[in-house]
């Protein structure tokens, strides 16, 4: 890590720990409050001086927590080398910082901190730009036909080669190495801030498609999109606004496939929602639901799978259960291919229902809603039993799949 990466990441840490000390001081005050509030008068004198001595207590825990990881961090940077490796170019790494940026990472872009996923194209472990000598030398053997992966929630181009879920024994598909081995396609991967708002970067995606066919060694005939759970949404919001914007990158685009993408939504946004609006009503538990409330705008898009900006402009993003999503259809000339899952053996059991791919139920990856039509042929569609979530990312049925939708001329 880099020391200045080092400074950042106890820095947070010790806000995160503040923040606890200030929701149990809160609750506490809280509680003590009504109880002082049905004694009434009698006890005021009881109360300023509970209050103080509270306030005293709570305020040097609250310090001690937030400066601790910042007395750390200080230290371990001291120790760190000038020419140390920063910490997205490493595997772990790259991870944790996934991780990070899809629960807070709306605020690090605001504050402006390093640890903010930048948008970017991924090759052999490295960022590459998407102009023409950088692109030439990452794909020396470019293809006229480019498939984009675009990862999910706290993700990286990693995952599609990383199966940290997966059971001793089950094939390992890597989808990139087989449509280019299977079709002659180049596969691209990409690496992004999932804290953000999602079609603030389907926004960005399109721009950097753009740039890409401008700037690909050759000519681009044909390209493809495949997104896993929010990447789907992403690969959705930037087709949006590409055929708002009449880019050039849309015009070559010929399929989208979305691996568990919650197109309606995702149960366990939705009942986070609902958690911080309950915590919220009550002010012993006010400071708790603040802090659910505290998840980044990316996780919130998720509750009805929002792609377009006017599906949250102007509202409240912890409103309890409101769907506000506008109809966003398929461009003309783009095939939205959809698969989903159920963690059961019978897409028909009663858990499969209620568990969906875990994450998904299978109506939601299907796709929104019959008037928004992404796959209407059932050719388009493929359905996984006994799969979960992360089986999508790597899965012999659905490499076949991308190869049979990708490889129909």
């Amino acid at each position: 890590m880099h020391a200045d990466e080092i400074h950042e990441s106890s820095d947070l840490a010790g806000r995160a720990l503040g923040s606890f000390g200030s929701a149990i001081k809160d609750t506490h005050l809280a509680i003590s409050g009504r109880v002082f509030r049905r004694l009434g008068p009698t006890a005021a004198p009881v109360q300023v001086a509970h209050d103080a001595i509270s306030a005293l207590a709570y305020g040097g825990v609250k310090t001690g927590l937030r400066h601790a990881p910042r007395g750390a961090g200080a230290l371990a940077a001291l120790r760190t080398q000038p020419d140390a490796p920063s910490l997205a170019d490493s595997v772990g790494g790259a991870l944790a910082l996934g991780a990070l940026n899809a629960a807070a990472g709306d605020r690090l872009v605001a504050e402006g901190s390093k640890l903010a996923v930048p948008m970017q194209l991924r090759a052999g472990g490295h960022p590459v730009d998407a102009d023409a000598g950088a692109l030439a030398r990452a794909y020396p053997d470019a293809a006229h036909r480019v498939v984009v992966f675009v990862h999910g929630l706290g993700g990286n181009e990693d995952v599609w080669r990383l199966d940290p879920f997966g059971r001793e024994g089950e094939e390992r598909i890597v989808y990139g190495d087989l449509l280019r081995d299977e079709l002659g396609v180049t596969p691209v991967y990409l690496r992004y801030n999932t804290g953000r708002r999602i079609s603030d970067n389907g926004r960005d995606l399109s721009a950097l498609l753009e740039a890409l066919v401008e700037h690909w060694p050759v000519r681009v005939d044909e390209l493809a999109i495949v997104g896993h759970s929010m990447g789907g949404l992403v690969a959705r919001a930037a087709c949006h606004v590409a055929a708002r914007d009449a880019d050039a990158w849309l015009t070559r685009t010929k399929h989208v496939v979305c691996l568990g993408s919650p197109h309606a939504g995702a149960p366990l946004e939705r009942g986070a929602n609902l958690l911080g609006h309950t915590l919220r009503a009550v002010p012993e538990t006010r400071p708790w639901g603040e802090m659910v409330n505290a998840r980044s705008v990316g996780i919130k898009d998720l509750r009805y799978g929002a792609v377009a900006q006017e599906d949250w402009d102007g509202h409240d993003p912890d409103e309890p259960l409101r769907d506000r999503r506008t109809v966003v259809l398929p461009p003309p000339g783009v095939v939205v291919h959809v698969v989903s899952a159920c963690v059961t053996a019978d897409r028909d059991h009663p858990l499969g229902r209620i568990v969906g791919d875990v994450l998904v139920h299978e109506r939601s990856a299907a796709g929104p809603r019959p008037a928004e039509a992404l796959a209407t042929d059932p050719a388009h569609h493929r359905h996984l039993d006994g799969a979960h979530h992360w089986t999508l990312l790597s899965h012999p049925d659905v490499g076949a799949a991308l190869c049979g939708w990708l490889g129909d001329a």
